[in-house]
């Protein structure tokens, strides 16, 4: 059994495909269920983000989680053809698939380099794993060894100094090209959750004032401009507060967008044609793409921040080598573990048959020994040479067990062993 990842980014994939393939938070445990209903010896850790959808699953000896199963099982929960999704998928297993979760986790592969949001959504994804029971031992060993690989990242390297996410790259880079100041300008945060509260963060420190908040859950929109003293108004005051709106911000979940074209057309007369700065940094995108063919309109979505973040990427390379050794020393290590971990139980059964063999003869030659006079003192050298015989003989094939368990058991010697012993499994 090993790890393996099938999965998506901003890296490799547009948007309107994340879109398609993204699970919402309401998703992820039911499909962590059907997933162990349909795979029952199986594992899955599934990480959807904003800019990427990730499972990470378990392989199994008789094939039946393979990266074919694990495919038609993500397309059937999208009603998705398998090519489809095979052909716009990333596939990763083994030490690949557990390097590329280190370099996940540790903000190495983040749209921003270095933002700290990443490593909460990958504790949250493991967290309801564990809570539907679709975690396992071996994902439990690779998420936990993840976590301590971030860290390590973050206390040894400079990386995430001054994090930077994508909302803290929308305001402090997008916004002061569209605007001088966000002092009395009215903004419009759609959505109450993570995302939202951590662009409202960054919109008071630029020096927002005028600050209203909307989400289809009106008490959440409450409870967070209550944090910070901002307004809130009900979901179906929308299209109002976008007639008042400087700066409008999509960080909802919605599945459709939630201002089309046609509905800002309409309210361009009251508007009287005065500039829309529009930040979608939702997936499921928030605003019509066609936005952006109104004069009065700057709409910047998730996509069009990557010019920015690969200028905190070149900022951050000097300490890309010394992050990166961590990622490595950190799936050796974990690699080595897991390695020796699956050789233990087979060297104590190997040794376990070869002592009750001892005890067998002993048990024969013993009584013999006697009634021929021997002494204690005999009996005692015979079983210490008995014990150093077996020793000697298991000597050689426990060495090279282990030597092949450090290099990922390439010879397959575990079930050589196995099979030539009769160990059973």
């Amino acid at each position: 059994m090993k790890l393996q990842m099938i999965g998506c980014s901003h890296h490799d994939t547009a948007v309107d495909f994340r879109e398609r393939i993204a699970f919402s938070s309401d998703q992820v445990p039911s499909t962590l269920t059907r997933f162990r209903q349909t795979f029952p010896q199986g594992e899955l850790v599934l990480l959807s983000t904003c800019n990427r959808t990730e499972l990470y699953t378990t392989t199994s000896d008789d094939g039946s989680i393979d990266r074919d199963a694990v495919v038609s099982f993500l397309a059937d929960q999208h009603q998705m053809s398998p090519d489809d999704v095979v052909a716009q998928m990333i596939y990763r297993s083994g030490n690949e698939a557990v390097e590329h979760l280190f370099t996940v986790a540790s903000s190495l592969d983040s749209m921003v380099i270095g933002e700290s949001q990443i490593l909460s959504q990958v504790k949250l994804a493991y967290d309801l794993a564990c809570q539907t029971g679709s975690a396992g031992p071996l994902t439990h060993a690779v998420f936990q060894a993840a976590n301590h690989a971030a860290k390590r990242v973050q206390t040894e390297t400079n990386i995430h100094r001054r994090r930077v996410s994508v909302p803290s790259v929308a305001v402090g880079e997008i916004v002061p090209e569209v605007f001088d100041s966000l002092v009395g300008k009215h903004v419009l945060i759609c959505g109450a959750g993570e995302m939202g509260e951590e662009t409202l963060r960054y919109l008071i420190q630029a020096g927002a004032n005028d600050v209203t908040i909307l989400n289809r859950s009106h008490h959440r929109a409450i409870k967070l401009a209550e944090m910070f003293s901002c307004k809130h108004r009900p979901w179906d005051a929308f299209l109002d507060e976008v007639v008042q709106a400087d700066l409008i911000v999509g960080t909802t979940s919605a599945p459709d967008p939630i201002l089309t074209a046609e509905q800002f057309s309409l309210l361009q007369t009251k508007r009287r044609d005065r500039i829309l700065l529009a930040l979608d940094l939702a997936v499921p995108r928030d605003f019509d793409a066609k936005l952006d063919d109104f004069n009065s309109v700057f709409l910047y979505q998730i996509d069009d921040l990557q010019a920015a973040c690969q200028r905190n990427r070149h900022e951050r390379e000097k300490e890309w080598p010394r992050a990166q050794r961590i990622i490595h020393e950190e799936t050796s290590r974990l690699l080595s573990d897991l390695n020796h971990r699956a050789t233990g139980p087979v060297i104590k059964r190997l040794r376990e048959h070869a002592q009750q063999i001892k005890q067998d003869e002993l048990v024969r030659l013993l009584p013999k020994l006697r009634a021929l006079g021997g002494e204690p003192a005999m009996e005692k050298e015979i079983e210490k040479a008995l014990d150093r015989l077996i020793n000697k003989l298991l000597h050689p094939p426990l060495s090279s067990l282990k030597a092949d368990a450090a290099e990922g058991h390439e010879k397959g010697l575990v079930k050589a062993l196995r099979e030539l012993f009769r160990l059973g499994e």
